[in-house]
């Protein structure tokens, strides 16, 4: 079940470009006069007029008041028509998934809770994940055929262009998106988690909108994600950002991808972990041990709550972690030279006991004619920025160019 739109969009015309080009403008911007789209797209205002008044027919979109202007004619504005089509997006984790959906103009209708995978083979865990799409869309109360594509964000290596995964969904010699198009009779496509967490904070940094920044993701793993002119780079293979399987690290320690001494070995919520109960076994006290009577009970999550309520132990090796995340850091500045580095993911969560070893590392690696002028902050997005990050991954996708 192909959305109109999508389906009219992909054919190899000058009109549907022009569509595309309208569309895309309106996604970033929100509102625009026909005389702006005239100028971005490069066309007369009577060509624009035509194409936005057909667009406006179609229903997809609107009219959404006037300009302020000093004198004379108030041109009117346009915008996405909410209506016009929705988008599924998700967060696949070792457990389950959460969906979303969003509208077209951007706008989040719901999150759903959390609902539990347990198959472990890739093509069964693909099937749970399209019941629980399916499920969704009826609890939503959209109709189907609104709905313009559904969009799975991964952890790992994810081609999103064939729409393989070479991780959680890895079907070998099939893309595990196309199977599930099958089974949804959707669009279906998927990317790599740190992508969707990166695109969704572009999108949401509304009048800060910074087009070309480095986003890291901290979390059980390390990764990183490229935005340059507003859209998420992918690479050759789809595998743009792969930081933490640099091996620069010599601890003989295996990391999940097969070799030693990456830099996830050391800079990671896993990295955190295995410190953590190597410190405990040591004879080393934690606050953490006043909840988990047992060692194998403690989570990452314990232990990061543990720094929020500064257990000298838990903030001990967060900082020494942090340290290490900002000299990897201070490199990507000396090679990119970013105005902006945002850093997210779950050991974002301890904030400052994060932020301020990073920028300290970085401030000691880095030229100081690069450090000064590049931006380094924590992820706005709050827990559920996956999903929301990959309804807007999707729409991108559905609209590139």
């Amino acid at each position: 079940m192909i959305h109109p739109l999508l389906n009219e969009l992909q054919k190899v015309t000058k009109s549907s470009q022009v569509k595309k080009q309208i569309i895309n403008l309106l996604i970033r911007n929100k509102t625009m006069t026909i005389g702006e789209l005239a100028k971005e797209v490069d066309l007369s205002i009577p060509t624009i007029t035509k194409f936005v008044d057909e667009m406006s027919r179609d229903e997809y979109l609107v009219e959404c008041g006037k300009l302020e202007t000093g004198g004379g004619r108030h041109p009117n504005l346009y915008g996405l028509y909410a209506d016009a089509c929705y988008f599924v997006g998700g967060e696949l984790s070792k457990d389950g998934i959460t969906l979303g959906l969003m509208n077209f103009k951007g706008e989040m209708i719901v999150i759903g809770a959390q609902m539990a995978i347990v198959a472990t083979e890739a093509q069964k865990r693909a099937e749970e994940i399209c019941k629980h799409v399916d499920k969704f869309i009826a609890l939503c109360e959209v109709k189907r055929e609104k709905i313009l594509n559904v969009c799975i964000a991964i952890t790992g290596r994810v081609n999103p262009k064939q729409g393989f995964s070479f991780s959680m969904l890895n079907m070998g010699e099939r893309a595990v998106a196309e199977y599930m198009e099958e089974l949804l009779q959707l669009h279906v496509v998927i990317d790599n988690d740190t992508r969707a967490l990166a695109y969704g904070e572009y999108m949401l940094r509304d009048g800060e909108k910074d087009d070309n920044f480095l986003f890291i993701n901290i979390g059980w793993g390390l990764g990183m994600a490229v935005i340059l002119g507003g859209k998420p780079q992918i690479g050759v293979s789809g595998f743009a950002g792969e930081i933490g399987h640099n091996p620069v690290y010599d601890n003989q320690v295996i990391c999940h991808c097969g070799k030693k001494g990456c830099i996830e070995t050391e800079v990671s919520g896993s990295a955190l972990y295995r410190h953590f109960l190597e410190s405990i076994k040591n004879g080393e006290n934690s606050i953490v041990l006043k909840k988990r009577k047992h060692i194998e009970e403690i989570t990452l999550n314990d232990i990061l709550e543990a720094v929020k309520k500064e257990d000298v132990l838990a903030i001990e090796l967060v900082e020494k972690i942090s340290y290490e995340l900002g000299k990897h850091i201070a490199g990507l500045v000396n090679i990119f030279n970013p105005a902006t580095i945002i850093i997210g993911g779950e050991l974002s969560k301890v904030d400052s006991y994060l932020l301020h070893p990073v920028i300290s590392a970085i401030r000691k690696y880095t030229l100081s004619l690069m450090y000064r002028d590049t931006d380094i902050h924590l992820s706005k997005l709050e827990q559920r920025g996956h999903v929301v990050g990959a309804c807007y991954l999707g729409r991108f996708r559905a609209f590139e160019s």
